[in-house]
């Protein structure tokens, strides 16, 4: 599976639209920045049909390292962003597992 990158979605937007891909770039990264800035200060960020991030807190726990024997240290709680797909994403993923499933066997 390929990897959609940012500037290839600026220029598929710029070519559907005819907007020049700088204008494009600005509205995309500005709705990028606004996402990130909303989750930095606490808040969820929920865009329609495509899905939610949620901003939850991860509890302590204990940590080890396998190559030093009987070495534990408590991993802090912090911060993590969770992404829950929307149920239009989800129904059209969905119809991307039959596909890898026979990819898969073969």
């Amino acid at each position: 599976m390929a990897t959609l990158t940012k500037r290839e979605l600026v220029v598929k937007i710029s070519n559907e639209t005819g907007l020049v891909q700088y204008h494009v770039l600005d509205v995309i990264q500005k709705t990028l920045d606004g996402i990130v800035e909303r989750l930095a200060a606490g808040d969820n960020v929920e865009l329609r049909n495509f899905g939610i991030f949620e901003v939850r807190l991860t509890k302590a726990r204990v940590g080890r390292n396998p190559n030093v024997k009987g070495s534990e240290f408590v991993i802090p709680p912090r911060a993590v962003v969770k992404f829950k797909s929307g149920k239009v994403m989800r129904q059209k993923v969905m119809k991307l597992s039959n596909v890898m499933k026979r990819a898969k066997a073969a």
